[in-house]
């Protein structure tokens, strides 16, 4: 026996449409944050370093094959 679906059980597309819209109007209310770091401060230059040299190790491990 097969069911029949009423059109009142299957999402109308304005429904879809709708909730498509409210998606892009909320992130087009999103603000991005404005990020003042000081590039030429000690510390910003040491956690640069700190991590290029984890990537490099990653990077070398992901080469390496060998335990």
């Amino acid at each position: 026996m097969s069911e029949l679906r009423t059109n009142s059980e299957l999402p109308s597309t304005n429904q879809a449409s709708r909730s498509e819209e409210k998606d892009k109007a909320g992130n087009a209310e999103k603000v991005e944050e404005e990020i003042d770091i000081d590039l030429n401060a000690p510390e910003t230059e040491k956690a640069a370093l700190a991590i290029q040299n984890k990537f490099r190790r990653f990077q070398k491990r992901k080469q390496d094959p060998s335990p």
